[in-house]
């Protein structure tokens, strides 16, 4: 492979973090008025676009090609719904398929991309357009750089392939629904190509699980007692897998426009959003590429057992994974008790395979259930398997969550009751959360290890990003914004659920009393250290309690921070402003 030259150290000035330093200043620009929150609330543009390819182009005139429109939640070629359709359209029409993927460095900036994101998205390419070679369907990637103008360059492209047919797999954010409502309404306008775009994303679509009166839920618990049937229903086929897309024709490589598209090679890099060499390889070793991979990481999440030599910055995938019994000692067997634990690799750490759909949910419940011999779904909290599709249940909820109510995907808050709760302003903690240096040793190994790694465990998440909220007091989006820029896994709708939850803003979220001790946290999912000594090594050698909240004599000696706030007088601060809105 041909090496990418970087000249970026990776260390906090990495591409990985440079977009949060003046966040402050960008983040007014991202919050709606309540106002346009409110009518994007009334009419959602999830049922605009359902509309919009109800009424579409239906029988358009056979054209020269079919085409696939991937994007950056479904990069797959197993179980992938858009993919098969236009693979069926193709052969029904007898003529050849094409994938296209459009890169947009500009969206990637308004999204809050991440740079491992971005370069996960590339490793990721390369594999599909070799794959799909061998079934001769050519990958087109492209750069566009005004994001506005995309859907129209879109429908040239399929203009200038004599495309009859687009397919595509729902993104649920409110900007990528309005670009796939224009390409929507362009071609309904020129009446030469017939769009469709399904849902694929969620085990259950957005809008199939609704409260008796019609709504979306917003509390779990309730969601998931109606969502757990509606998967378990035969007939609706939400677990079944989407087949794999038949072969072009041999003869598309002397195509005098579709032949080309074969030469195109993936980027090695999109500007602006490129790592340096070492940080590429790191990163790519905590994460490989590839749907292999993610099927392989599934597989010892449910067949094999937990390591502690696994939890940290290591490569998922190394020699040494035990096979053992599924139901009692397999990851998935304990995971009902063990998932919370961070001194171990309990978890599947498939959320970057999921956020970019290198696997299908639907394909984690479907090997769940067949690797616990369970022939009905299971969804209790008294068995692991249960308790992680729980966790699967909860990514849909999310999902439908930004769907329904697009207004959290506009800046606000969806309790906007909340939304003149008294921020600190205090750029100085702020950079000393995201350094991992706030003094708090659990918050600050959290923090080490999304700058390592580019990922971090769900329950480090919750406690990092409470201490920003309600130790701190610092405006949740601010950390919203930090996560999506340095975390391989940002998705938009489990992000910004988790950071209101966090925030007690959100749907179903934690009362605003509820705050978590960092502390007792720290000594219940770390109760040995392994985990804080591993990514804060200025503490490596202390041991017992002083671990977890350090004196100060210990920590000055050993070069550590005294904590950024004392936690009771933290907690009192949050209580007070949150039931007295707008006072500080």
């Amino acid at each position: 492979m041909t090496k990418r030259q970087r000249s970026i150290s990776p260390t906090l000035d990495s591409p990985a973090m440079k977009k949060s330093r003046d966040d402050a200043k960008f983040l007014p620009n991202k919050i709606a008025t309540a106002e346009n929150a409110a009518k994007a609330d009334a009419s959602p543009p999830l049922l605009q676009l359902l509309d919009a390819v109800a009424v579409g182009v239906q029988k358009p005139a056979k054209g020269e090609c079919v085409v696939y429109w991937m994007r950056m939640e479904d990069m797959r070629i197993r179980d992938n719904r858009a993919l098969a359709l236009a693979s069926a359209q193709a052969q029904k029409d007898g003529i050849p398929l094409v994938a296209l993927f459009v890169l947009s460095a500009q969206d990637y900036i308004a999204h809050d991309r991440s740079a491992r994101r971005v370069d996960f998205t590339l490793r990721n390419l390369e594999q599909i357009r070799a794959d799909l070679n061998k079934l001769n369907i050519p990958l087109y990637t492209v750069s566009h750089k005004t994001r506005t103008k995309l859907p129209g360059f879109v429908h040239d492209l399929l203009l200038q392939w004599n495309a009859s047919h687009v397919f595509g797999n729902m993104e649920y954010e409110v900007d990528e629904l309005r670009r796939d409502l224009a390409v929507c309404q362009i071609a309904q306008k020129q009446g030469r190509i017939a769009c469709t775009f399904v849902h694929d994303k969620c085990i259950v679509p957005p809008g199939d699980v609704r409260t008796k009166d019609g709504r979306g839920y917003t509390v779990y618990s309730p969601f998931l007692r109606s969502w757990a049937p509606v998967v378990e229903k035969a007939a609706a086929h939400h677990l079944d897998e989407a087949p794999l897309p038949k072969a072009n024709d041999h003869s598309v490589h002397k195509h005098p426009v579709l032949a080309k598209l074969f030469k195109v090679e993936v980027p090695h890099e999109v500007e602006g959003f490129s790592l340096d060499l070492e940080e590429r390889e790191r990163i790519s070793t905590f994460w490989p590429a590839g749907e292999h991979a993610a099927h392989q990481m599934l597989y010892r999440f449910l067949y094999t057992a937990a390591r502690n030599t696994q939890f940290g910055a290591v490569d998922p995938l190394a020699d040494g994974a035990k096979e053992v019994d599924v139901t009692k000692k397999s990851r998935l067997g304990k995971y009902k008790d063990a998932r919370d634990m961070l001194d171990a690799d309990t978890t599947s750490r498939l959320s970057p395979y999921l956020a970019t759909g290198v696997i299908s949910a639907r394909a984690c419940v479907r090997e769940a259930l067949k690797a616990s011999g369970k022939k009905k779904l299971d969804v209790s909290r008294d068995t692991g398997v249960g308790r992680w599709i729980q966790e699967l249940a909860w990514r849909d909820f999310y999902t439908h969550i930004v769907s329904l109510f697009p207004r959290v995907s506009m800046g606000r808050p969806f309790q906007e009751k909340y939304a003149d709760v008294r921020w600190e302003t205090n750029p100085e903690h702020l950079q000393a959360w995201k350094d991992g240096k706030t003094g708090v040793p659990i918050v600050d190994a959290a923090m080490r290890q999304a700058r390592t790694m580019g990922w971090m465990h769900n329950r480090a998440r919750m406690i990092a990003a409470m201490f920003l909220v309600k130790d701190l007091m610092i405006d949740w989006r601010l950390g919203e914004k930090y996560f999506m820029e340095t975390l391989i896994d940002g998705d938009l709708a489990s992000n910004n659920g988790g950071w209101q939850w966090s925030a007690s803003t959100g749907v179903d979220p934690a009362p605003y009393f509820r705050i978590f001790n960092p502390y007792t946290q720290s000594q219940k999912t770390d109760p040995g250290g392994e985990y804080i000594r591993f990514f804060v090594p200025e503490l490596a050698k202390v041991r017992g309690p002083e671990l977890h909240k350090p004196p100060p004599g210990v920590a000055d000696k050993l070069g550590y921070p005294l904590p950024l706030v004392d936690h009771n007088e933290a907690r009192q601060r949050a209580i007070h402003r949150y039931k007295n809105i707008g006072s500080k």
